[in-house]
C-alpha cells in the first residue's frame, strides 16, 4: 500500500495526536502510524497539570476527555512521619484550571482522535510499525511501515517521530540520545483498588519509611502508586520475594498496608519503570522532526509530559511554507530548548527536595518547606510548575477547531 501526505507522524500518543490535530485543523494532510491496535492498554502516570489542561481545552479536546471519566485533585503534599511538610494548594490558581487532573490516558487519546477524525485530511493507521525511513539525497521523504495488510509506504513532506522515549524514528535517523543523570532513580509502579473515594483528594509524596512513594486516586476506583528506588536496587530487593517487598512497601505506606497485603499477590502486580531523563542530540534533520519524549524525556516528577509535548507553531508554519529543511525545523528546537532546560532543572530541584535521603536532608527539609510556603517564591514556583512558559501559544487557526 502507498500513501502520500503532507506530514507522517510516527506514534499516536498525546504528543503525536495533539500535533496531528494542530496540523489537520490548519489544512494539512496528516497520516498517523501507531503500533498499538487500541487504546485499551496499561498506562502509568495520568496526572495533568493546569498547563496541559489549558492546551487540551484550546484545541477542543478537554471537555470530551473529562466526560469519559476523571478525578480532580486540589493539592500536592509532601508528607513525612504524618507531618505535612509541603502543601501546594492548586485552588490558589485562577479557574477553571485550579486543580490537578487524574485522567486515564486512553480518555485523552480517544478525545484527541475523535477531534482529528473530523478533518478529511487526517488518516489514522493502527497496528502499523515503522521499519524504515525513506531518504532521497540525504533528505527524509517518507517512511516504510508494517501493518495488518502488509508493507505500507508513506511518502511525506515531513516525517515526525512522536514514538516515545525508546523512539524507533530517532534510532533509524541515527540521532544520539544523551542521558541526564539528574534523576538517577527507578520507579516501582502498581495500582490498588479502593472501596470508595475520599471527599478530598490530593496527590501526595510519602516519606514515612524507606524510599519515598507518590500516590494518588485514579479513575474510577484505583490508587496509583509510584515507589522510588535508587537505580539498580530493585533486582536485589526482588530476589527476597514478593512478601518481603510487601513488607517494605507497608512501612513506606502505613495507611495502605492492608490493601498492599491483600491486593499484591505476585510480582506480576508490580512494574519497574526506568525513569530516565535526557534529550536527543538534535531534534531535526532535512524532512525529519522529533517531538515529545522522542526529543526530550523527563522524570515523572511534576507531570510535565503533555505540557511540553507540542507548544510551538514553527512546524505548522514550516509545512505551510513548504520549507521543512533542517534550518527551518531547528527553529522549533531553538524556541523550545530553553523551556526544556528549565523544566529539567526544576525537576532536579524537586527530586532533591522531595526524594533525597540522608540525615542532613531530613533535618533541613521541614524548615525549608515552612519558609518557602510563606514567601512570594511559593506562588512563583506553583505557577511555573502548573503552566510552564506563559508566552507559549497554540499553533494553527484556533477558530477552525471551534467550527468543526
Amino acid at each position: 500500500m502507498e500513501t502520500k501526505t503532507d506530514v507522517c507522524i510516527i506514534g499516536g500518543g498525546p504528543a503525536g495526536l495533539v500535533l496531528a490535530l494542530l496540523l489537520a485543523r490548519s489544512g494539512c494532510q496528516v497520516t498517523v502510524a501507531e503500533k498499538s491496535g487500541s487504546f485499551d492498554r496499561e498506562y502509568r502516570g495520568e496526572i495533568l497539570q493546569p498547563g496541559g489542561m489549558a492546551l487540551l481545552d484550546a484545541i477542543g479536546a478537554l471537555r470530551d476527555a473529562r466526560a469519559r471519566g476523571c478525578i480532580e485533585h486540589s493539592r500536592f503534599q509532601l508528607v513525612q512521619r504524618n507531618r505535612v511538610l509541603l502543601d501546594v494548594d492548586y485552588r490558589r490558581l485562577p479557574k477553571p484550571y485550579d486543580h490537578l487532573l487524574s485522567i486515564p490516558q486512553r480518555h485523552v487519546l480517544e478525545a484527541l482522535l475523535n477531534r482529528c477524525e473530523r478533518y478529511e485530511g487526517f488518516r489514522y493507521l493502527p497496528r502499523t510499525r515503522l521499519s524504515e525511513l525513506i531518504r532521497e539525497r540525504g533528505r527524509v521523504i517518507g517512511a516504510v511501515c508494517g501493518g495488518p495488510d502488509g508493507t505500507h509506504t508513506i511518502q511525506a513532506g515531513c516525517v515526525v517521530g512522536a514514538d516515545g522515549r525508546y523512539s524507533k524514528t530517532r534510532k533509524l535517523a541515527g540521532i544520539e540520545f544523551i542521558l541526564d543523570p539528574a534523576f538517577d532513580m527507578d520507579v516501582l509502579w502498581f495500582k490498588l483498588t479502593v472501596p470508595e473515594l475520599p471527599a478530598r483528594r490530593d496527590v501526595r509524596v510519602y516519606r514515612d519509611g524507606g524510599a519515598p512513594a507518590m500516590i494518588y486516586h485514579s479513575y474510577p476506583d484505583r490508587l496509583q502508586v509510584g515507589w522510588t528506588l535508587p537505580r539498580g536496587r530493585y533486582p536485589a530487593l526482588a530476589s527476597e520475594g514478593v512478601e518481603h517487598i510487601k513488607t517494605v512497601l507497608g512501612r513506606a505506606l502505613p495507611h495502605y498496608r492492608e490493601l498492599i497485603a491483600l491486593q499484591i499477590t505476585g510480582m506480576q502486580d508490580l512494574t519497574l519503570l526506568d525513569a530516565f531523563s535526557g534529550r536527543s542530540a538534535q531534534w531535526a534533520a532535512d524532512g525529519l522532526m522529533l517531538i515529545g519524549d522522542s526529543a526530550h524525556t523527563h522524570s515523572p516528577i511534576g507531570a510535565q509530559g503533555i505540557n511540553l509535548a507540542v507548544q510551538d507553531p514553527v512546524l505548522v508554519a514550516a509545512v505551510r511554507s513548504g520549507d521543512v529543511g533542517t534550518a527551518a525545523l531547528r527553529r522549533f528546537e531553538s524556541a523550545r530548548m530553553p523551556d526544556i532546560v528549565r523544566v529539567v532543572r526544576l525537576q532536579a530541584m524537586q527530586s532533591k527536595a522531595m526524594l533525597g535521603q540522608g540525615g542532613l536532608a531530613d533535618r533541613i527539609r521541614p524548615a525549608a518547606a515552612r519558609v518557602v510556603r510563606h514567601t512570594p517564591v511559593y506562588r512563583k514556583i506553583l505557577t511555573k510548575v502548573a503552566f510552564g512558559n506563559p508566552d507559549i501559544r497554540i499553533a494553527g487557526d484556533a477558530s477552525a477547531d471551534q467550527r468543526q
